[in-house]
């Protein structure tokens, strides 16, 4: 905490000792700040102009940290947080919301994730980056452009466009633990009017686990494609096609927990952690009204995945010959998902003749998602049959809504922002223990926001907003609770939780953006506090290595905090950045079931929720092309579940890049955590060492170790 306070503390009486001194601060070259466009939004604004706590990653950052998937950039931005317990940190928390795990029952995300419009929400290891033109992280419900999805808010990655010339590349790259990547991409036109891209990367590591027992060290290894294809037609001067196509294959392995809580497992069956996604979205835009712009959006994507792990993390005989002997189990889990969804959305957008009364500018749009997710559970059910066991389940969902929003300036300084969206949402679940349930529910949500600048350089806002994600089933919870006789006061308290409710948040966001000395410094900084409403959150019960999930409704959580982000362009050479994120959570009214005793868990801190996070560096521009990078990011302790109070440690982490940029060629070489700290990215607690006679504790995964290496590519 003292390193954040000192932080925070110089930087922002720094900032204003030059800001208000801009006469005495030589000019510098504009283009080094470039505007940044959000595609997020329905309209094109930049980073400064929207109204909302927004971060934006750019290629070069991606390039300079080798930054591969999505988990990579996260401790960037200010209040974002992750969770692993898989073979990626693919789990996401914005503001102290967000999923943890997936196990055996649906999820609907707290925090969205969509790919050039098309969404994997939840199943994020499709989050790869390879030809990602940047990633927008959206802090804040986000309830008008993206509904049920985004109650804490939405990451947006967009890839690179097809160019209008001819464009190509190729590049390589190895570091440490066996890791190394290959990848190509060509872009340009086709034919008259036809513009199209393809990228293609190969990525691998051994990961960072040893595995004691096997003499293995790639049982948590990595093995991932993606491919990436676009085509932009340009049918007429008022019509134009965007087909874009997505295909990932993830073949990692999984297996990350050891009874020792050290990188050295003892699996005699390590686990997987697959999927392999086939997407298409064609977006078609249609000009040829004065009044409006038409856009239509479709895509469909199927996803297969494969989840398992060694439950008992050893090997047979681990207790043999000592005081444990019998005491020991064996056996393996495994989930197998097959998810398809299909979405559809028109959008009408106010053009400068179509404005209401000459001044109002209007979105609105119908928007149609359907999603079937299907499971097969193959395990070992020790606590009835036995024996191998399957469980099957069924979770189709639909949702309709329609949205509008209205931007309309008050005064020449003054703009109003109305934002709305009604949604319908249906569900069916089904499973093989005859557990069904059809939750459904009518849900609303939205924004309304007050610009105003105060000079040609400075915006400051205040907005409500509300956000909303629907309820569900614990369909798992109470089949095994009456299949397995667990306890009667147990089934009785989870035969009253087959359904959860509809968690709903309203924001409460002040904020200020901003660019100073001569354009060479941005600054924006926003505070907020979240009101939540019959909160879901995640519950355990277990009993020794015996362990059912369940999510409950707490009455109500507070979220509160404070983000600052900045880029200063200090010298022709130098620029530093630094990015900010208070938090402060609380819980009220979750009840928890421990050891069949209920405990009331109100006025403790949110999980994954920590008080403060950091990220501050700088890089240095050499010349001739060459550049180097150094940069702390930082993390305070948090409670790794909020039904029981084992947390992390607070850790910070040091990064460091120098590089080579030509017409031609680029160089980087590259290091991240070069202290090598221990930091754990999931957390759970509860007993599975025999030779402890499964007394609960804490157990831990741990967060990539120091890695570090080399790329090079060529640009055509």
């Amino acid at each position: 905490m003292n390193n954040f306070l000192a932080i925070a503390i110089v930087y922002l009486f720094l900032i204003p000792s030059g800001a208000f001194a801009e006469a005495s601060k030589p000019k510098l070259d504009h283009s080094l700040l470039r505007e940044i466009i959000i595609t997020a939004s329905f309209r094109d604004f930049t980073i400064l102009d929207l109204p909302g706590s927004i971060s934006i990653v750019e290629q070069n950052t991606l390039h300079e940290r080798n930054a591969q998937h999505i988990e990579a950039i996260l401790n960037t931005a200010p209040n974002v947080n992750f969770a692993s317990g898989a073979s990626r940190g693919r789990y996401i928390q914005i503001r102290g919301i967000g999923e943890r795990s997936q196990f055996v029952d649906p999820v609907n995300p707290s925090v969205g994730m969509v790919i050039d419009d098309i969404d994997i929400s939840g199943i994020g290891n499709a989050g790869t980056l390879f030809d990602v033109r940047q990633v927008e992280i959206l802090r804040g419900p986000q309830g008008t452009r993206f509904g049920a999805n985004a109650l804490a808010g939405m990451v947006n990655i967009r890839s690179n466009n097809p160019s209008e010339k001819f464009e190509a590349s190729v590049n390589s790259g190895y570091g440490n633990y066996g890791a190394w990547n290959v990848g190509a991409l060509v872009s340009g036109p086709l034919a008259d009017g036809l513009l199209g891209r393809i990228a293609v990367q190969q990525q691998s590591s051994d990961g960072f686990i040893d595995n004691s027992f096997l003499g293995r060290d790639n049982t948590n290894n990595r093995d991932e494609l993606t491919m990436r294809g676009k085509l932009k037609w340009l049918v007429n001067d008022e019509l134009s096609i965007d087909l874009m196509s997505l295909y990932v294959d993830i073949d990692n392995g999984y297996d990350a927990f050891s009874l020792n809580n050290t990188r050295h497992t003892l699996s005699d069956q390590p686990g997987q952690d697959t999927q392999e996604t086939v997407a298409i979205a064609i977006t078609s835009t249609w000009t040829g009204h004065n009044a409006f712009e038409l856009k239509a959006i479709t895509n469909w994507s199927d996803s297969n995945l494969e989840y398992g792990y060694d439950e008992d993390w050893s090997f047979v005989g681990l207790c043999t010959g000592t005081p444990c002997d019998g005491w020991e189990y064996s056996s393996t889990d495994n989930y197998l998902r097959d998810r398809d969804s299909n979405r559809f959305e028109i959008r009408l957008t106010s053009t400068e003749a179509g404005r209401i009364a000459g001044r109002t500018d209007w979105v609105a749009g119908i928007y149609f998602d359907r999603r079937d997710e299907s499971l097969e559970r193959q395990f070992f059910d020790f606590d009835r049959f036995i024996a191998d066991a399957r469980f099957t389940s069924d979770y189709e969902t639909e949702n309709i809504a329609l949205y509008s929003e209205l931007i309309t300036p008050v005064s020449e300084r003054l703009t109003l922002t109305l934002g709305g969206r009604i949604e319908r949402f249906e569900s069916d679940y089904k499973d093989s223990r005859a557990v069904n349930a059809s939750p459904d529910e009518d849900l609303w949500g939205g924004q309304v926001s007050l610009e105003y600048n105060l000079d040609n350089n400075t915006m400051v806002y205040g907005l409500i907003s509300r956000g909303y994600k629907t309820g569900g089933v614990n369909g798992e919870a109470v089949g095994r609770a009456e299949s397995n006789g667990f306890a009667p006061t147990v089934t009785s308290f989870l035969r009253e939780r087959l359904e959860f409710d509809t968690e709903t948040l309203l924001n409460y966001e002040l904020g200020i953006k901003g660019s100073y000395l001569d354009d060479t410094l941005q600054l924006r900084v926003a505070t907020f506090f979240m009101d939540r409403k019959d909160v879901q959150l995640k519950g355990w019960y277990n009993e020794g290595p015996l362990f059912v999930g369940y999510i409950d409704n707490a009455a109500s959580g507070e979220n509160m905090g404070f983000e600052l982000e900045s880029l200063w362009q200090f010298t022709e050479q130098l620029q530093l950045f630094v990015n900010l994120g208070w938090l402060d959570t609380e819980v009220d009214n979750f009840i928890v079931n421990v050891n069949s005793a209920l405990v009331d868990k109100s006025g403790r801190e949110q999980a994954h929720a920590p008080n403060h996070q950091f990220n501050v560096g700088g890089r240095y521009n050499f010349g001739r092309g060459f550049y180097g990078r150094l940069e702390v990011e930082g993390k305070d302790s948090f409670y790794f579940s909020d039904s029981h109070d084992q947390q992390s440690d607070s850790y910070e982490l040091i990064n460091a890049s120098f590089g080579y940029q030509g017409r031609h060629w680029a160089l980087n070489v590259w290091a991240r955590n070069l202290t090598d700290e221990d930091y754990a990215t999931r957390g759970f607690y509860f007993g599975n060492d025999p030779r402890k006679f499964y007394v609960n504790e804490e157990y831990v995964q741990y967060g990539e170790p120091r890695v570090f290496g080399a790329n090079a590519s060529y640009h055509f």
